[in-house]
């Protein structure tokens, strides 16, 4: 079927172009015995069509094994939100998979910088063509995509960015349009002088993602001229007890809190600590469609979620490098994913 297929691709272009298929093979395999005007107007009509020749048997014919390494955060207790880009890579692997494209995925501990560290140093020894990841510890995501560079191994990051590094493609959230879309949905039940509450919870505090998202929040304040006092707090141990404790202490010191801005997916540890201590009054937008999320958004203590469709980004993340190294052809630099909310009453028919 593969055969036919292509045989009839080219068949179409020769009819189009009216020259014979010996032409168009010509043109295909870059022979010479063409002028330049047939072989620019066969060259329009191959790129009208969208036509790529039998990837499938030239692949087979090789027999040359493109290995991929996916670099991402195992799931923890505190947060499953990786299943999600980790579903999108198998998705994708399934599909490239008859071109002899294998996958190889290194996990790493979200609360560990030298598991990050580990993991690329593995993939580095390990004579990938090519790696898709999540670059969760800003410095060493850099010496990591620089070592990658070096040796000529094309670099997709997903879900977060990092600035003036040569990879191939990003694909994820816009992060400060991202933050700023949830400062707004903040002030919904916002009064003017009432004070707002930012919380990272991170052991990578000064995490690129979480930064540029923080700078987006900011800044709709200050576009709307609305004074409203914006404290900070940094939580690097994620256990819920260590939450709990810095929220009390800083709901101790701020009486006048009427909002809280989670940066990141584990908001639920936040809306738990606001049920267990009664607060449930306090408008709370925090990320992601996650289990102990949703429960949360249903029971209301949730005002809105902000998703970022993890499990496309881990899909188009493999088939960027599919693209890149089996097709040969162009990736976007930049490929900016939705910014979807998500609500009590629509959660029901949203999909990540």
């Amino acid at each position: 079927m593969e055969k036919d297929n292509a045989y009839l691709g080219v068949k179409e272009i020769a009819r189009r172009a009216n020259v014979s298929i010996a032409t168009v093979d010509r043109v295909l395999h870059n022979r010479t015995g063409v002028s330049e005007k047939t072989k620019k107007k066969i060259n329009d009509i191959i790129k009208e069509l969208d036509y790529q020749p039998n990837i499938l048997a030239s692949r087979l014919a090789s027999r040359k094994i493109i290995s991929l390494a996916v670099l991402i955060p195992k799931v923890s207790e505190e947060t499953d939100f990786w299943e999600s880009p980790l579903r999108g890579v198998k998705r994708a692997g399934n599909e490239v998979k008859r071109y002899g494209v294998q996958l190889t995925t290194f996990f790493f501990d979200l609360n560990d910088k030298d598991s990050f560290q580990t993991q690329c140093k593995l993939i580095l020894d390990a004579d990938v063509n090519g790696v898709l990841m999540s670059p969760s510890f800003l410095e060493e995501a850099k010496q990591f995509s620089e070592a990658c560079h070096k040796q000529k191994i094309p670099l997709v990051f997903i879900d977060s960015n990092v600035p003036d590094q040569h990879n191939l493609s990003y694909i994820g959230p816009h992060l400060f349009q991202s933050g700023y879309v949830g400062a707004k949905l903040l002030t919904y039940r916002l009064k003017g002088d009432r004070k707002v509450l930012v919380v990272n919870i991170s052991a990578e505090t000064d995490n690129y993602n979480y930064l540029q998202i923080e700078d987006g929040f900011r800044s709709y304040f200050k576009d709307q001229k609305q004074l409203n006092e914006i404290i900070r707090i940094d939580i690097r141990d994620t256990d819920y007890l260590s939450v709990a404790r810095h929220l009390t202490q800083v709901f101790n010191q701020n009486e006048e809190i009427e909002a809280i801005f989670v940066t990141n997916s584990r908001v639920f540890s936040v809306a738990k600590f606001l049920t267990n201590s009664n607060r449930t009054d306090i408008a709370l937008v925090g990320y992601d469609f996650l289990k102990e999320n949703i429960d949360f958004l249903n029971s209301g203590v949730i005002d809105f979620l902000i998703c970022h469709k993890p499990e496309e980004q881990g899909y188009r993340g493999i088939m960027a490098l599919y693209q890149n190294l089996v097709i040969g052809g162009t990736v976007e630099k930049i490929h900016f994913m939705p910014i979807d909310i998500v609500t009590r009453e629509n959660q029901a028919f949203y999909q990540n």
